[in-house]
């Protein structure tokens, strides 16, 4: 499976961090945001990865160029002017010609999440395109879904201002070829205001088990940050364990 990271926001919320430093190369735990997008996509069999760039591209494609694993080729696409997250995607659509489905991730969040389960949930709903969810504090600042018995979308709604839900869109997404088909050719063209709305009662929400943070601003990140570290050490203490 091959996958679109989308990587090119400004990060206006994470300033002055973003200032200096591309959004999607903020480290956590030591590691740029990248390079943990980077292992958890190669960890579940996807190896080939368009990711495109806007803001300071200059520190994106070094810390690409310095990219180690082989089993991972990373194709970059450099946005002069931000063409939103699904104009992206339709102005590559060369990129996944002949795939039979493909995964598209924001790489301004933070997880470990197994993918392998996501294509599981997708394969099994026969779904045109499916949707991933976490559970946000903050509703009325995301893209809001509403789901029936079944997991299928029944409602879906950006930045509502009287939320009916917490299940927040979390800019994961597993899609085919029709997906094109619904992408308006515009010079920007966003999921949550332009493509998402159309596949309710079409489309199946998936919500995301376990660890899934949105690190849009310095309070979330702060946050985020200092749960990825509780995980590293919890995760430590039982690998030593298991080790003895």
């Amino acid at each position: 499976m091959k996958a679109f990271l989308l990587g090119a926001g400004i990060g206006s919320r994470l300033r002055p961090l973003t200032d200096h430093i591309p959004k999607c190369l903020v480290p956590v735990g030591g590691e740029p945001l990248l390079g943990i997008w980077f292992r958890l996509l190669a960890r579940h069999g996807i190896h080939e990865v368009l990711l495109n760039t806007h803001h300071l591209p200059d520190p994106v494609r070094d810390f690409v160029d310095g990219w180690k694993d082989a089993a991972l080729h990373i194709t970059l696409f450099h946005e002069p002017v931000l063409l939103g997250s699904a104009g992206t995607v339709a102005a590559n659509q060369k990129f996944v010609a002949g795939e039979a489905q493909f995964l598209i991730a924001y790489a301004d969040n933070l997880t470990d999440m197994n993918l392998a389960q996501f294509v599981q949930f997708h394969a099994a709903k026969r779904s045109p395109f499916s949707l991933g969810l976490f559970p946000s504090p903050e509703p009325s600042q995301c893209g809001i879904a509403e789901l029936d018995g079944d997991a299928r979308v029944t409602a879906f709604v950006e930045k509502p201002a009287q939320p009916r839900s917490n299940l927040a869109n979390a800019g994961l997404y597993l899609a085919g070829p029709s997906l094109f088909d619904l992408i308006p050719r515009k010079p920007y063209t966003d999921f949550g205001f332009d493509v998402l709305p159309k596949l309710v009662g079409r489309m199946y929400g998936y919500a995301i088990p376990g660890f899934y943070r949105d690190i849009g601003t310095l309070e979330r990140l702060a946050s985020a940050k200092a749960e990825w570290a509780a995980r590293a050490n919890v995760s430590t203490k039982v690998n030593r364990l298991e080790a003895q």
